[in-house]
């Protein structure tokens, strides 16, 4: 039994999210689907990291296991079959002990926000139409680095007990009136970017100090400002150096 991963792309908008539901349409759903058309039989996937419902990912992976030979044309043909908003970049042949998941490093987010309405970034950016601190929001990103307690900064249904992270990277990007916040992290909690994100956005706009952005982590007081899925990307995943460089096999599209 050989195990592969995969690297795909994804606009989510139409998505329930990345992990396989029942009654719903996700993008594990729709890579499983395409797989089993292309080898004739059902193939079941392991997901390096879960994206919610609307979210995007400019790089994400699955793994999976699988007798027989993987078709030469495997990249291209998948292509065909998945729907537009869903590609495959490449699939690599592993060693057995290999996990999509739990070999990953860190993990690479971007938000991206539009001032002015633009209906070409409908669906693919936060559309946020007011007059922002830029200073205040690099002040704030700049405290996240030092945190590690991130339970201020989670969905409250969660089921997970360890609430720390170590933020590598935190700071904001701005290119015209187009901002990006980008944090990257060895591990992230349900809803924690969204959640930071739209914290730091009413930071900027003098709705909350720094002070009170800071309180939240000092007192584990649970934030309610969120920001819309429709902006967040999954940039990438991060794996061990030279983890791909000396595989055996490798399936492009080209």
């Amino acid at each position: 039994m050989a195990r592969y991963f995969i690297e795909v792309s994804y606009k989510g908008t139409r998505y329930s999210g990345f992990q396989i539901q029942e009654n719903a349409v996700s993008i594990q759903s729709e890579v499983e689907k395409a797989l089993q058309i292309l080898h004739r039989t059902p193939m079941q996937l392991t997901g390096s990291s879960r994206t919610d419902a609307g979210v995007h990912a400019l790089q994400n992976f699955f793994h999976f296991d699988f007798e027989q030979p993987i078709h030469p044309q495997a990249v291209y043909k998948l292509n065909a079959i998945l729907p537009p908003d869903v590609v495959v970049h490449n699939i690599y042949a592993m060693p057995p002990e290999a996990h999509s998941r739990f070999d990953a490093t860190s993990r690479e987010y971007i938000y991206r926000i539009h001032r002015f309405k633009n209906p070409f970034l409908e669906n693919a950016s936060f559309y946020y139409p007011y007059h922002l601190d830029i200073d205040l929001l690099q002040q704030g990103a700049n405290y996240i680095l030092k945190q590690q307690d991130f339970s201020a900064f989670s969905k409250t249904n969660t089921q997970v007990k360890n609430f720390q992270c170590t933020i590598l990277e935190s700071h904001w990007l701005k290119e015209g009136e187009n901002l990006y916040y980008h944090i990257k992290a060895n591990r992230f909690l349900r809803g924690m970017v969204r959640l930071i994100t739209g914290t730091l956005l009413k930071t900027g706009r003098g709705k909350i100090s720094l002070q009170e952005f800071c309180h939240f982590f000092e007192a584990n007081q649970k934030t309610v400002h969120s920001v819309p899925a429709h902006g967040l990307y999954l940039k990438k995943v991060d794996y061990p150096e030279n983890y791909f460089s000396a595989l055996p096999q490798c399936f492009t599209s080209f």
